[in-house]
């Protein structure tokens, strides 16, 4: 079977079988999926193999071919290869989108290279979730210099993310912009902000439970899981629920009712769901509305939450443009 190589703004680089459809310039055509119902992503074309976690309802993921008649290999939004279902009601396969090898007409501006294969980040720590692998001969946009070790960096896909500066990773040929830091991380340290996020990021996948035990991890309801987040990384340990977390925020005297000022790390309070249009929640009172659900903030209009058992659990979402955005109600560091 031959191989072809391809690049996604999404994801690593993969590899695709060569039956995939290629676009009438020759670049490659890129098949995404919106997976429509929580589904086992599993380490192989077996409902008897491991499961890597629970893909919940909305995440995205790269449909890299189809193994049989009952599984589609895929690539998540964390770049890991696996097994899913080709149940309809699990994905939605979404229009190929061509995509030029190492980008270069889709992104303009580039000005730096891809050496060798490197983690490609959400944030400027080892710790922080990789989004995907950049490959080699990439070409990518370097649009500041966080510190010594770490690039801000744009794919060609507009992926804002970070990389390590070391010369074995990253060559850059033109001029770059000063230090930029474009979501700085909430109060305390970067490195305190990022092993937090890292802790919750283990939990990928665990299964939702309202009122979930706060002395196990094997559930979470969306407060729990915070509070497991702070105490694993930091020995924190907050409140039990979203109310009393969002006091013992606002009591630390700095925080937002602009979702757009938020900074990784810092906590979100939203009020109860009255549906998808924007007019339901006009009128809202952030500081006197009750508060229902409880996320943090990653940066880029994305957050790290659990909310119920139908969405597959602990799982990241962006919220602009959606109900999230509009339930919102105040939000901070509760460092």
């Amino acid at each position: 079977m031959k191989f072809k190589r391809t690049l996604t703004g999404l994801l690593a680089a993969v590899t695709v079988w060569s039956s995939y459809p290629y676009s009438e310039t020759g670049a490659a055509a890129i098949t995404t999926g919106t997976i429509q119902y929580g589904v086992n992503f599993r380490t192989a074309p077996s409902t008897s193999s491991q499961v890597v976690r629970m893909i919940g309802k909305g995440e995205e993921v790269v449909v890299l071919g189809q193994h049989s008649s009952a599984w589609y290999q895929v690539q998540d939004v964390f770049g890991t290869i696996g097994y899913i279902s080709t149940d309809s009601k699990y994905l939605k396969i979404n229009a190929s989108a061509p995509v030029s090898p190492g980008g270069n007409e889709a992104a303009g501006g580039e000005n730096a290279s891809i050496v060798a294969s490197v983690s490609f980040r959400t944030g400027p720590s080892t710790g922080a979730s990789r989004i995907r692998y950049l490959s080699k001969g990439e070409q990518v946009t370097v649009t500041g210099k966080y510190n010594s070790y770490w690039y801000e960096v744009k794919d060609a896909k507009g992926q804002t993310g970070y990389v390590s500066t070391d010369a074995k990773y990253i060559r850059v040929t033109g001029a770059i912009g000063g230090p930029s830091q474009p979501n700085p991380p909430a109060n305390g340290s970067a490195g305190e902000i990022e092993s937090v996020i890292a802790a919750g990021m283990k939990y990928l996948g665990t299964p939702y439970e309202y009122g979930s035990s706060r002395s196990n991890t094997s559930t979470f309801d969306c407060s729990d899981l915070i509070r497991q987040m702070f105490k694993d990384a930091l020995g924190i340990v907050l409140p039990a629920d979203s109310r009393g977390q969002g006091a013992y925020v606002l009591d630390k005297g700095s925080v937002t009712t602009d979702w757009r000022q938020l900074k990784r790390g810092d906590l979100m309070f939203f009020m109860d769901y009255k549906g998808t249009s924007a007019s339901l929640y006009t009128g809202k009172k952030p500081f006197s509305s009750k508060i229902s659900h409880a996320a943090i903030y990653l940066g880029d209009g994305k957050v790290l939450h659990t909310y119920s058992k139908e969405s597959g659990g602990v799982r990241t979402d962006s919220i602009a443009g959606k109900h999230w955005e509009y339930r919102f109600l105040y939000g901070g560091s509760a460092l």
